[in-house]
């Protein structure tokens, strides 16, 4: 895998059962710092909940020069697109991808007129990621952060 790779040379592909193992894996680690700091982190349950609500209709494979890079689903409920599972490999991080990702799915959004939704970790640098692309804070509790951007025409 080359992490290096600029932003622009991503693509998405979709996802398919076959992938829940390495999202899995790839959530696992993803959330491991951020959960610890709250003393949350459990192994086999950071795993779980990846299993538990995978949906392969919404969820699509971030790639990078052919490999898994990370991943993002847009889940339509309650009359927003929930925005879930949205996780890159350390290597891809700080490098600009996620907010090529991000873009990519708020225009989509934009183009349907959608609210997108989402929950970040308190104290978690996702939330810097998600403020600098118009979300703002819909609810907070000691461990979620509850965040939302409105429809743009």
């Amino acid at each position: 895998m080359d992490s290096t790779a600029p932003a622009s040379t991503w693509e998405f592909r979709p996802a398919s059962d076959a992938d829940v193992p390495a999202l899995a894996e790839l959530r696992a680690t993803v959330m491991r710092p951020d959960l610890t700091r709250l003393g949350r982190y459990d192994d086999h349950r950071v795993r779980q909940r990846m299993r538990d609500t995978f949906a392969p209709g919404y969820t699509s494979l971030v790639v990078v020069g052919g490999a898994l890079a990370g991943c993002v689903t847009v889940r339509p409920a309650g009359g927003r697109r929930w925005l879930e599972h949205f996780y890159l490999a350390p290597e891809h991080q700080g490098r600009g991808l996620g907010s090529a990702v991000l873009r990519a799915v708020l225009a989509r959004a934009d183009e349907d007129r959608a609210t997108v939704a989402l929950v970040v970790l308190q104290g978690s640098a996702a939330r810097r990621l998600y403020a600098r692309h118009g979300f703002v804070v819909e609810d907070e509790d000691p461990v979620d952060v509850t965040m939302y951007r409105p429809a743009r025409a």
